[in-house]
């Protein structure tokens, strides 16, 4: 699969400006790199054409929820510059109990999941920085943060009192939960 999606090179001198200027880190760039299947695949389901310009962000694993949460809050002016920001992940991610299409939920996913839509719903953004010690089942869910940091993301940048809302919900290979969320900034 192909996804030819013009790059955003100006966009990525403007995010590598706010990121440096909150003063989270330095932002290293990287030219080369072709787009993560955490970007092309939803943006190939939402933009087939591959007609926008993309400009991709990489998590850091070796930080935490807060951090990427801040991340997003440096990241928010972009969104009044018409940018749409996307963080791509997944509700539940964990390869190793991947099971057959049509397989029941197993109870720890389930937890995790209706904790993390109760959380979001609820505005509760600083227990979801701190999905590690307030969600149930979180190493289960996410064994590794890199699926699901992309969500502290997005939420910093749709701002401190912004709203969140539950837009689809669904499950594959047992485990898997493809919750996805909506944020409005407050107004």
């Amino acid at each position: 699969l192909k996804y030819p999606a013009p790059g955003a090179p100006k966009l990525a001198k403007r995010v590598k400006e706010l990121v440096e200027a909150s003063g989270l880190s330095r932002v290293d760039e990287d030219k080369k790199r072709g787009l993560d299947h955490g970007t092309w695949v939803p943006l190939m389901l939402m933009y087939p054409e591959a007609d926008i310009p993309v400009c991709q962000l990489s998590v850091s694993s070796n930080k935490d929820g807060t951090y990427h949460y801040n991340l997003g809050k440096a990241l928010a002016p972009l969104k009044d510059e018409g940018v749409l920001i996307i963080g791509s992940g997944s509700a539940t991610h964990n390869l190793r109990a991947m099971a057959p299409r049509g397989s029941p939920t197993p109870a720890w996913a389930s937890a995790f999941d209706s904790w993390l839509k109760e959380s979001l719903v609820e505005g509760r953004y600083e227990d979801i920085n701190h999905y590690e010690e307030k969600a149930p089942y979180a190493k289960v869910a996410h064994p590794w943060p890199d699926h699901f940091y992309p969500l502290h993301v997005a939420m910093g940048a749709a701002g401190e009192n912004s709203k969140a809302k539950v837009v689809h919900e669904s499950w594959d290979g047992g485990a898997f939960s493809y919750a996805s969320f909506g944020f409005t900034a407050a107004s």
